[in-house]
């Protein structure tokens, strides 16, 4: 016989044990921790921002390291102990990794099985924006200014004028998305906070497009979000229109555009996962952030969920989920 709680059950497993309260007219559902944590409201604490003893001083900086929890934390650090009025560069690549905006629901955004199969971790940054896939064959570029300077087709400009460098005929679309032939080869997220803002994307080179596909690709027709929603667009790598396109090639061709900018005669500062970073408190606390089920679930934006099983005679759907903060917080039978 069909058990909707025990389906229902089976279907949620990776969001945690479930335990049923009865009400008049309704469920109440609450997570139980192994932990023995109690729900409550998830809040971040690291707004507060621990200290660093170490100081930005360059004004173009390129990650040596792979590790998409350094590189994160690092333009995080930038951006918030960098000197406000002056405009800063980073570029890295990241190993194979499924990065989510803020204030996205992964779940909705991410094929979580598929991520799990591939042994390829998700993570949450700390912009808005859409869901990008990273992986060596694409390299991430962050452009920083002062806010009162800040104009995100200016900054796309800098952008369009490297990949022109490349050899290759380029544009910029209404989103501000750098584009070839009708397809992206690389989005924009910003973040502006206080007296400071960014502009970043993730440039694809020679990026495995078919694995990208297969993280990016959900069905969740039956889940409602009030998080933000990625826009799904047609992409290509830039080594279909260039020879030359390599990561090595864009990095050089970013910072030379950025130079001619601003305005700025430095050679970029080459950063390692080294001690003197990792040891600080700041990229210890920022990269175990990332990396905590509650930055990575626990910010997710409140959403409904409706289960249901397809039979040869028919299908049932049960009544909706409402998850907050990616806890189960109450089912209603209508």
């Amino acid at each position: 016989m069909f058990s909707p709680f025990r389906h229902v059950a089976r279907t949620l497993t990776s969001v945690g044990s479930l335990s049923l309260i009865s009400q008049p007219g309704s469920w109440t559902i609450t997570r139980s921790w192994v932990c023995n944590h109690t729900w409550k409201r998830q809040t971040r604490t690291y707004a507060a921002f621990p200290p660093t003893a170490l100081k930005p001083t360059h004004s173009i900086y390129v990650s040596n390291s792979t590790n998409p929890y350094f590189n994160l934390t690092l333009e995080d650090w930038l951006f918030r102990y960098h000197a406000p009025r002056a405009p800063l560069l980073l570029l890295y690549k990241d190993s194979s990794c499924v990065v989510i905006g803020r204030n996205q629901n992964p779940w909705k955004e991410v094929n979580l099985m598929e991520a799990k199969a591939k042994g390829i971790p998700w993570i949450r940054r700390r912009s808005g924006g859409g869901t990008v896939y990273h992986d060596l064959g694409n390299t991430n570029y962050s452009i920083h200014v002062p806010r009162t300077t800040f104009d995100r087709r200016e900054t796309a400009q800098v952008v369009l004028r490297a990949v022109r460098a490349l050899g290759v005929d380029a544009y910029v679309n209404e989103r501000n998305d750098i584009c070839v032939s009708g397809e992206k080869v690389s989005g924009s997220a910003y973040k502006i906070v206080g007296n400071r803002a960014y502009h970043h994307g993730t440039m694809l080179i020679s990026t495995r497009l078919g694995t990208l596909g297969d993280l990016l690709r959900t069905n969740k027709p039956t889940m409602n979000t009030k998080g933000v929603a990625s826009v799904r667009s047609p992409v290509r790598n830039l080594v279909q229109s260039s020879t030359t396109a390599t990561h090595q090639a864009f990095v050089e061709t970013m910072v030379r555009s950025f130079r001619e900018e601003y305005g700025i005669d430095e050679e970029p500062c080459f950063v390692d996962e080294a001690p003197e970073y990792v040891e600080d408190e700041y990229f210890r606390v920022g990269m175990t952030e990332l990396q905590s089920w509650d930055w990575a679930y626990g910010q997710t934006p409140e959403f409904e969920y409706f289960v249901g099983k397809t039979f040869e005679w028919g299908q049932v759907v049960g009544p909706p989920f409402l998850f907050v903060r990616a806890h189960i917080l109450r089912l209603l039978f209508i």
